[in-house]
């Protein structure tokens, strides 16, 4: 598959606020009709990085490209690019049409023409017959459909969207999340997602840049970051991730001999240690659901340890249980599907556990 142009590039950026250092030598490229999504801890720069693109914030050098062309000195009225802000913005005295065609006012449109592109743009949101509505009586999730309609009107290259989900319940929220998707694929725009949520950004997005204290720790596609952090920091603030202590008995080639807490003696490949280095001190991660609790009669299709069980957490759908591998100090999470005829097994139980060195990720 042909890889898209660029759409946006990031060329050694750096932001000072005073002696504070908030963006550290950002370079990055955006693909022109990706979902994009900008994720770390609060004050970690993602919303710093998203406005330096907007024509918000400034940027103290480097250099910001948006379709090839640099941004310096370009106000924000004037790139081609829109946002969406957190808190919607919307006008509670105007109708819903009045707010999406806002952004039209200078146009002087003819009214029909105008009234063509507003019904065109709620109906690209699900919204088609509100536009008589007042804005104050919407729900959240109408409110936010509006300035994603008010946004989109404009037809910018890249719509910038700055934590709009967080505001909705999660029920609302999951379903905005697939609305946000299906709407992206149908314009075809570059859209740029700021979030802490690790789940909605591993849902919605192409690819993602993980931040930590202004600078960018890994970018790449979701299951990647998921599967094949490059660091434990990564690993460990993306979803749930088990760590237990590992050494590194001998490298050859791209295989890597190591012993392991609780699994022993094992081999990996080389791109299951990034980093990594001889001796003591590093550990082995996994995700929960890449172990599995052998019940009677299973047997395991690759390795097997013993455990017993410290805590059960029942969630309906699923079963997490806190486990201690034998050998090992601390307990690790495993999660199980709960289909019909397995049981959920109690603390101070017995078992099996089966895993795959295939599964394991070494860090230093």
């Amino acid at each position: 598959m042909t890889e898209k142009p660029t759409m946006i590039a990031f060329q050694d950026v750096h932001k000072y606020y005073g002696d504070y250092h908030a963006l550290r030598g950002i370079t990055a490229t955006i693909r022109a009709g990706e979902f994009f999504s900008l994720l770390g801890p609060s004050g970690c720069g993602k919303t710093t990085l998203l406005r330096t693109i907007a024509g918000f914030e400034g940027i103290s050098s480097g250099a910001v490209m948006i379709d090839e062309r640099n941004m310096a000195g370009v106000p924000a009225n004037q790139r081609p690019t829109n946002m969406v802000f957190q808190s919607y913005a919307i006008f509670p005295h105007l109708t819903v049409g009045e707010n999406v065609g806002f952004g039209l006012r200078k146009a002087r449109l003819p009214k029909a023409e105008l009234a063509a592109k507003v019904a065109e743009a709620l109906e690209m949101v699900g919204l088609g017959g509100y536009g008589d509505r007042a804005a104050h009586a919407l729900s959240g999730g109408q409110r936010q459909r509006v300035a994603l309609a008010r946004a989109l009107i404009l037809k910018p290259k890249v719509l910038l969207l700055d934590e709009p989900l967080s505001a909705l319940d999660k029920k609302m929220r999951e379903q905005m999340q697939v609305e946000l998707i299906r709407l992206q694929r149908q314009v075809g725009i570059t859209f740029i997602l700021v979030t802490h949520d690790q789940e909605e950004a591993l849902v919605m997005s192409d690819r993602i840049a993980v931040m930590f204290e202004g600078e960018i720790a890994q970018l790449a596609d979701p299951e990647t970051l998921y599967r094949r952090p490059n660091s434990r920091k990564v690993a460990d603030f993306i979803g749930t991730m088990n760590f237990l202590p590992a050494k590194i008995l001998s490298e050859v080639g791209d295989k890597i001999e190591i012993e392991a807490q609780g699994f022993g003696q094992l081999t990996l490949e080389a791109e299951q240690a990034p980093g990594a280095v001889s001796g003591d001190g590093a550990v082995v991660g996994f995700r929960p659901e890449t172990l599995t609790i052998l019940f009677e009669g299973q047997t395991a299709t690759d390795r097997e340890s013993m455990a017993v069980i410290e805590e059960v957490v029942y969630y309906g759908d699923m079963t997490y249980y806190d486990v201690k591998l034998d050998g090992t100090e601390r307990p690790i999470r495993i999660s199980m599907r709960n289909v019909f005829g397995r049981p959920v097994l109690e603390i101070g139980d017995r078992t099996r556990v089966a895993w795959s060195p295939g599964a394991l990720v070494m860090f230093r």
